[in-house]
């Protein structure tokens, strides 16, 4: 044994111990030699499997101070924002601005996301080789799966389709979209077919940027559902946002839902981000904006959340990478205040984040590694609630501390005389 943890709690409330030999959780046993490992008392600590960001963009993470102000607040002119900028990016800068991000990920606990990197004519290939040593110097932290993202559009954007077989030649893990960011619904219909193409070539999953806008005449969530059934592609496509879904008159919501269902497509929501950018030329009621998570869920659909954006042009006052911040806005967006739906929310960035990303032995049980978080609160409405301290344990090793403290310096009562 190397390490072993006493009087945990786990998410679900119950108490137990942990005990971890060459990096990997193994079975308890009574009786053990205390006095040969290290022996970590939980005294009553909640245990999570370590978070997972299953929807970041590490390429565009906090360049909100270097560019110039989004006045509308909009994804449109968020994306237009970017251009200067994308054109100049060098490695160096990517590398720089995603270490840091991850850095504030894992002493938050994150030791697995996924990032999408823009795929297009303007920056080239340049992000994404930032990316891809961004991932080598930090392996040693975090398991990051890249995704290529032609944002710009594929038909739109002259040369990326050909861009995107060379980020999947180069490296790049999983095929991305964006196809309502075609000039016509036929374009999205074959943006969507070319990624298909791709992913079978590389044997590579899909996750798309799928009808972010509030446009309710967007289809192209539908037309990805039923292609993933055509292709035999169920449980391997994952579409982000959908916020169109809930501009959808309920009968045609219920109708996409079920045909969601049936693809088993992954559906991650991004509150934070789409709070801010969806509704802006709205008055009142101004839409939330987010996807119907509620019925989602209901549906049997595997929904996560991501942190989406960190100071950059989409987002670009907030964001601490931390997947407890993002569950408690995701609470609020989505109304999840009930004790089941908080335990579901507790999932969404840990055991169905690990469907979206198909991370083996992940989890708590023995076999599994022994990549963990112990917080400092005894359950899960206390972790949303206090946005606890906790240390972070990747292969049962301490890698990280994040402290939360307070102290009061005034008499308790003044009626003490």
């Amino acid at each position: 044994m190397d390490l072993v943890i006493l009087n945990a709690t786990l998410p679900t409330g119950q108490a137990r111990h942990f005990a971890v030999e060459n990096g990997h959780f193994v079975p308890f046993a009574n009786g053990l030699d205390m006095d040969s490992v290290t022996v970590v008392d939980a005294a009553g600590r909640m245990i999570s499997p370590a978070f997972i960001d299953p929807h970041i963009h590490l390429d565009k993470a906090l360049i909100s101070e270097h560019v110039r102000k989004n006045r509308s607040g909009t994804l449109t002119e968020a994306i237009e924002i970017i251009w200067d900028y994308k054109r100049d990016y060098s490695e160096e800068d990517i590398i720089a601005r995603a270490g840091q991000v991850i850095k504030w990920a894992v002493a938050n606990g994150t030791l697995f996301m996924r990032t999408h990197v823009d795929v297009d004519n303007i920056g080239g290939l340049a992000p994404l080789y930032g990316l891809l040593r961004a991932r080598e110097r930090y392996q040693h932290l975090i398991n990051l799966q890249i995704v290529a993202f032609p944002q710009e559009g594929i038909l739109h954007n002259q040369g990326a389709e050909a861009l995107m077989f060379q980020a999947m030649e180069a490296g790049a893990d999983i095929v991305g979209g964006m196809p309502f960011n075609e000039d016509t619904p036929e374009a999205s219909r074959e943006h969507i077919d070319i990624a298909f193409r791709i992913a079978h070539q590389f044997a590579a999953d899909i996750d798309m940027h799928v009808d972010e806008t509030d446009d309710p005449s967007a289809r192209t969530l539908e037309y990805l559902a039923d292609k993933t059934i055509r292709e035999s592609y169920q449980g391997r496509v994952t579409a982000g946002h959908t916020c169109a879904l809930a501009a959808y008159d309920a009968p045609h919501a219920a109708k996409v839902i079920e045909l969601v269902r049936r693809a088993r497509i992954h559906m991650i929501t991004n509150p934070a981000t789409n709070l801010m950018l969806q509704g802006r030329y709205d008055l009142q009621p101004i839409r939330r904006g987010i996807t119907r998570v509620k019925e989602l869920l209901a549906a049997g659909v595997n929904v996560a959340y991501g942190q989406d954006c960190i100071k950059d042009t989409f987002y670009p006052t907030f964001g601490r990478a931390d997947m407890l911040e993002v569950g408690l806005i995701t609470a609020h967006a989505a109304q999840l205040s009930l004790p089941d739906d908080i335990q579901t929310l507790f999932n969404m960035p840990t055991v169905n984040s690990a469907r979206i990303m198909n991370l083996g032995g992940y989890g708590l049980t023995p076999g599994c590694r022994a990549d963990f978080v112990l917080l400092d609160c005894p359950s899960v409405q206390e972790a949303f609630r206090l946005q606890p301290g906790r240390d972070v344990y990747r292969g049962g090793q301490l890698i990280a501390r994040t402290s939360r403290s307070q102290q009061l310096f005034i008499p308790e009562s003044h009626d003490e005389r």
